[in-house]
Formats: structure tokens, sequence, C-alpha cells
């Protein structure tokens, strides 16, 4: 190995920055992770997620936890179901639709892991002392000659560092340095049902969206349904709506059994029964969804010993289901070009510009793909187009 081995400051141990931390772990390169929350466990991670082969996948092989994400991906529930408001299914992955999948093959397209689980088995792939836990970035400052300090909220500074990778999510404090640039709100909020335990608490939800993901799209609303590992099953009525939405529409969300009821009239009142039912009996639990974006092409100016990844660098909405896809890449690709630079000889600032270069034109074209997510998902015409692409093999 190289003498030169730089101080390496991860920002956020969300999938990106866990990522690029496990495969540094790997290549016995230093790094410290600094995150937001107290805890591993100190907040809940969401829903579930499909990985794919060159995406989420592929960083996972570099990173050396194959068999392990084998241990806990549900290719079965790599599935969908698609129902037009009015309640007619136009596709059924559980049914007539179902993919055939040859043995062996099962994780050539994107099965499913719950995100609980893919973080479980980053964090385990990370030595814990690495890991700081509830560290409040509060600012990056620049110490001269490309060295940078990190202020916390706690008091403390930690000095020296000659790489900060943002891997802070969407309201990125490392961005600050790179661009004035801020997410937007991208016109969709939601409100997100859960069902605990569908199979025996809620056997109409189970049935309904069967093994994998439901959608029901229209014009300025969406319902998206999808199975958990953990037999939840998680529901979303996503609305175009204004930003101040949720203070401003009279919906009282303190008292959640009213607040369904009083959304789903509203908004999805006209609905077919069936997916009326879904949103009512998923009364386990609601959670209110503002969705942010960064503009399409986002980028910034190369600046000495700071970078970015995944949502700190690229967010998106989830209409196109490729966030944490990006962010492991991205994860992957600059970890590779540390190795490169620690182990090669190859300078710091070369390979995080390359990084960078691969990163813009990777990421322009996930949030390309998310922006016709979005439109297509609260048209009149989103279900035909979804299931002609279901049809195409997508």
């Amino acid at each position: 190995m190289s003498s030169s081995i730089p101080n390496i400051a991860i920002i956020g141990a969300g999938p990106g920055g866990l990522t690029l931390a496990a495969i540094l772990q790997r290549n016995s390169i230093p790094f410290t992770v600094y995150d937001l929350d107290a805890s591993p466990h100190g907040r809940n991670q969401g829903g579930t997620l499909d990985l794919h082969p060159q995406g989420g996948q592929l960083a996972l092989r570099a990173a050396g936890l194959w068999d392990e994400f084998v241990k806990y991906a549900r290719p079965e529930s790599d599935v969908m179901k698609v129902v037009t408001p009015a309640g007619k299914v136009l596709w059924d992955g559980n049914g007539p639709n179902a993919r055939v999948v040859e043995a062996g093959k099962e994780y050539d397209h994107r099965p499913e892991i719950d995100r609980e689980k893919l973080k479980k088995i980053l964090l385990e792939a990370v030595e814990g002392s690495r890991i700081k836990w509830g560290k409040k970035l509060l600012e990056v400052k620049e110490a001269g000659e490309g060295s940078y300090d990190l202020v916390f909220g706690d008091g403390e500074t930690e000095r020296g560092f000659d790489l900060v990778v943002g891997a802070d999510g969407a309201w990125s404090k490392v961005r600050k340095v790179l661009s004035d640039e801020m997410p937007f709100y991208s016109g969709i909020s939601g409100v997100e049902f859960w069902a605990d335990n569908a199979d025996e608490k809620h056997p109409f939800v189970s049935e309904f969206v069967g093994a994998g993901s439901m959608f029901s799209f229209d014009e300025g609303r969406a319902i998206q349904a999808q199975r958990l590992g953990s037999g939840t099953i998680r529901t979303y009525g996503n609305v175009r709506v204004p930003e101040n939405f949720f203070k401003e529409c009279g919906i009282d969300w303190e008292k959640k059994d009213q607040a369904r009821n009083e959304f789903v009239e509203r908004y999805f009142g006209d609905c077919a029964d069936v997916l009326k039912r879904l949103l009512m009996e998923s009364g386990d639990d609601l959670v209110l969804r503002t969705l942010y974006m960064l503009p399409v092409g986002f980028k910034w100016e190369e600046k000495r010993g700071v970078t970015l990844l995944g949502d700190a660098a690229h967010l998106m909405t989830p209409f196109a289901g490729v966030g944490v896809n990006a962010a492991m890449w991205d994860g992957l690709d600059l970890a590779s070009g540390i190795v490169e630079s620690v182990k090669g000889g190859k300078p710091l600032d070369v390979v995080v510009k390359e990084y960078e270069t691969e990163m813009f034109s990777r990421g322009e074209k996930f949030a390309q793909k998310t922006m016709r997510g979005l439109k297509g998902h609260f048209s009149a015409h989103g279900n035909g187009h979804f299931v002609e692409r279901l049809k195409g093999g997508e």
C-alpha cells in the first residue's frame, strides 16, 4: 500500500455512505463515518426496495457481501400488480402475468430487500469503532492546503480531513461547500399507511396487494403498496398538492384514524371500493411525506477535498425506484477510485474528479427517468404506460 493514505470523513450512514465505507474497509483503507442518528436503530429505515444487477447488487459484490444479501433478499417479491382507479386489474404478476424464473437466475432481475436488512448487512461489514453516532454536522470549514475541519452540534470539532464525502442526504451540509443549490418541492406529498402482520391481521390487504407491489395511477394522484419481509404492507396515497398541504389542508393529523378517513374520502373517495378499503384497513400507523428533489442535471464545480454521493448529489422522488441503487453505485465508484489512489499512486484529486464526471452523467440519466416516472404516475394514462413497460420486460 502507498504511504500516502488520506484522512477520509464520510458524512452519513445511509446505503451510499455505508457502501463506500464497506469497500474501503475491505481494502484496509481507514475512514470515519459520522451520522446524525443517535444509534444504528435511531429511526425507522423505511420500506422495501429492489436492487438492480448493475447498481446495488454490483456494489454488494464489490464489498464481499453477496452471500449476506442472498440471506435477506426476496426475489419472490419482484412482482407487480396494476389496478385502475375504477378497480380493473390491468396486470397481475401474481397470476397469469407471473414471470417464469429459471433456477439459478433468481437475482438476474431486481429482487426486493427491506431497507432495514440492507442497512444491517452494510453495518455489519463496517468496524463499529469507525462510525460515530449522534454527530450533527453544522459546518465544513476549510483549514488550508486542501484540508477540512468538521464542526458538530455537540461542540466538538474533528480536524484535518483530506477528503470529506457528503452522503448526508437531501439537506446536506457538505453540499453547501460546493453549491448554493437546495432541494425544491416536487409538487407531490403523500400519506404512508401501515398494515402490520398483514397476513393475519389484514387478510384483505395481504391478498389484494399480492407478493410484491401494487400500483394505481391517475391524474394528480397515485396509490402504491409494497410488501415488506417483516410482514408489514405499506401503502402510499400520493397527491399533487401545494408544499404547505399538511399544515393548511384542515386535517388534524394527530387524530390518525379520523385523519385517514378524511384524507381518503377527500382525495380517493371516487375510487373503487377495493382501493379505498386498501387504504382504510391499513390503520396501524400513518406517516406524512413531503417529496423534494434537486434539479435534473445538477452539478458543481470541482473543489479539492470535497465531494458528494447519493441524495446529497442527485436527490430524486421515488417514482422510478432508482435512488438507493444510484447511491450505492456512487459509493462503489468512489471507493474504487480511492483504492486506485491509495494502492496505485494515482492522485486523489484526479480519481475524485473522474468519479464526479461519471456520477454526473449517471445521476442525470436516473433523474430524467425519475421525472418521466413522476409525470406518468400522476397522469390519467399512467396505468397503461406502466403496463406497456412491464410487457416490455422492464
